[in-house]
């Protein structure tokens, strides 16, 4: 059974069918598996246990942990190339008496560096019968979305203390490396493009992402070299565009994160009494299809679809679906226990929100959208930005956290501002042990204190929008420009030759190939690829979505080093001008 997953979570369990399961199947033959920590995060984005049995893996264990040997089967190692992985490896085949296995198929993520291989070969070579890499270094987070999975990416890439190290360089190469390999299972060799700026960071991850680029097709497996396909990947650094990252979205998705306490995806709850603890992911149907809209729309929408149910139980409830009410249908009707259970998990979701949004964050929307747009709601040109910040300054209801976000849209919104206002902000709102939060930010060549360009931005004042979401990421403006090739190449050059089906003018496009076929073959096969160094929003998610299905003719893929929640990354920007040793960094 596949998963029910789709994009790239599918095609990342293809690869994975096709490179490992497919290459050492037997019939009626079961395997162990073993992963590390990565590839468990991995395969659980991925697939269930069902697949995994279904793919003739009877059991699945940890490469770190001491096992149980089961000498009369073989073995499937899925682990990363580093010493740990390698070491947990050998230590199953230490001599041919002892072994835990009886065979090994050894499945690399990606290049595994010669001492390591050199050090596999010279002590269980005899035990092991495949030993390949398969190009996978990314995580699929969500049909649409991956990650790198390097948090620490953002201390390492942005961080003053780390400036004349080679800690900066060694995280681009990793970086480069990972989204080749996701370039790799999408079989895509996009044109790469990046935003220049005061930062060269977004240019020298570009430049080595092509030179990987290069240097993978000429050595796959065909041992040909790919020409450049019709997508293209664009590269950005995080201070492109900071009022996405620390406004408050009511978007569902980006709400619940950034207001509420979920860890890993994982949302707890209380029903009749009880914990319960739910996962928010694209198997459930219903996430995925309320996860994007506004807060009002999906309270909305759970009710209707509650009551607009075929069964005669649900049309017995009235007004308002409440959670009990629900609760109560669940033991009536155990048939729909499932569906139910979904509907009770994102009403208590939306209720929470609502709470915190109706006790504090109401009154914060307002002055946050004014700041950010520069205009109110009847659009008129905001005057005097301090007046607007000075209510939620004083109000003393408002968190910390709450006043910081406000005084950096504040910042944002005039392009910097003098020290001594900064300083006085800072002293009178008595946020002296966090004004790293807002100082920092010129560690991302955000102005603080000097004035900057601001990127242009496209007209939606005709758009239908909620008077409290009335921004749009800067990153959607950059998708859709994109797509309709106007991006001007001076701020945004490639470092490679430029897909013709991207080249910014339809004149030289209608003269290589009639128009018409080129629509045809970005219909079947154009990607448009963003990459943001440091981290991306829960809003720059759900553009990419937005686009893809204003735009039929593109699928738009968005990914990062890590995902950010304001608050997380405050914290990041505030660690920034402490010293490495003060600072937790995972080992990569």
């Amino acid at each position: 059974m596949a998963p029910a997953v789709s994009g790239l979570k599918s095609l990342v369990w293809q690869k994975l069918k096709s490179s490992v399961f497919e290459d050492c199947k037997k019939e009626e033959e079961w395997k162990v598996m073993l992963l590390d920590d990565y590839t468990t995060k991995l395969l659980s984005l991925c697939c269930k246990m069902t697949d995994l049995l279904a793919e003739g893996i009877t059991v699945v264990e940890n490469v770190y942990k001491n096992r149980e040997p089961v000498p009369h089967m073989k073995a499937i190692y899925f682990i990363t190339p580093t010493k740990k992985s390698v070491d947990g490896l050998i230590d199953d085949f230490i001599t041919k008496s002892s072994s835990r296995y009886k065979a090994a198929y050894v499945y690399f993520t990606d290049f595994c560096p010669d001492n390591l291989f050199n050090k596999i070969k010279s002590s269980c070579a005899k035990s092991i019968r495949r030993c390949k890499e398969i190009n996978i270094s990314f995580f699929p987070y969500e049909s649409q979305v991956f990650t790198l999975n390097v948090p620490d990416a953002f201390y390492r890439c942005y961080s003053p203390t780390l400036e004349r190290t080679k800690d900066k360089d060694a995280v681009m190469q990793v970086m480069a490396e990972q989204i080749v390999t996701l370039c790799a299972t999408l079989d895509e060799n996009p044109g790469v493009r990046y935003k220049s700026g005061p930062s060269d960071k977004a240019c020298k991850l570009a430049q080595l992402v092509e030179k990987n680029l290069e240097n993978y097709y000429k050595t796959d497996e065909r041992s040909q070299i790919k020409a450049k396909t019709h997508s293209q990947l664009i590269i950005i650094d995080r201070g492109f565009d900071p009022v996405s990252t620390v406004l408050h979205e009511l978007t569902f998705q980006a709400m619940a994160y950034d207001l509420l306490p979920i860890e890993n995806d994982t949302y707890k709850y209380k029903t009749e009494g009880k914990e319960r603890e739910a996962i928010l992911e694209e198997d459930d149907e219903l996430w995925v299809k309320i996860r994007h809209k506004h807060i009002a729309d999906v309270i909305e929408y759970v009710n209707k679809i509650t009551k607009t149910s075929s069964n005669a139980s649900y049309r017995t409830l009235r007004g308002n679906v409440s959670i009990s009410a629900l609760a109560q249908l669940m033991k009536k009707m155990p048939l729909y226990r499932k569906e139910i259970s979904r509907q009770v998990i994102h009403l208590n979701l939306a209720e929470d929100c609502m709470s915190k949004f109706k006790s504090n964050i109401e009154r914060l929307c307002k002055t946050e959208q004014d700041l950010a747009l520069g205009t109110d709601v009847e659009g008129q040109k905001v005057k005097d930005s301090m007046r607007v910040l000075l209510p939620v300054l004083l109000n003393k209801s408002h968190e910390s956290y709450d006043k910081i976000r406000a005084i950096l849209l504040y910042i944002f919104s005039t392009n910097g501002t003098t020290q001594e206002n900064l300083d006085k902000l800072i002293q009178n709102v008595q946020i002296e042990s966090d004004s790293d939060m807002i100082r920092n930010w010129k560690y991302l060549d955000v102005p603080v204190i000097s004035s900057q360009h601001k990127y242009p931005r496209r007209d939606r004042s005709s758009e239908e929008t909620y008077q409290l979401s009335r921004w749009t990421p800067v990153i959607k403006d950059v998708m859709e420009d994109a797509i309709e090739n106007k991006l001007d190449s001076k701020d945004w050059p490639y470092c490679s030759q430029c897909p013709p089906t991207w080249n910014g003018s339809g004149a030289v496009s209608a003269r290589q190939k009639p128009k018409g076929s080129y629509k045809d073959e970005r219909k079947s096969s154009a990607r448009l690829i963003i990459f943001v160094i440091g981290g991306i929003t829960y809003s720059e998610m759900r553009s990419a979505y937005e686009v893809s299905q204003a735009y039929k003719s593109c699928e738009v893929v968005i990914g990062s080093t890590h995902i950010l929640t304001p608050k997380r990354l405050l914290d990041e920007v505030k660690s920034l001008s402490k010293p490495k040793d003060m600072v937790c960094i995972k080992d990569e």
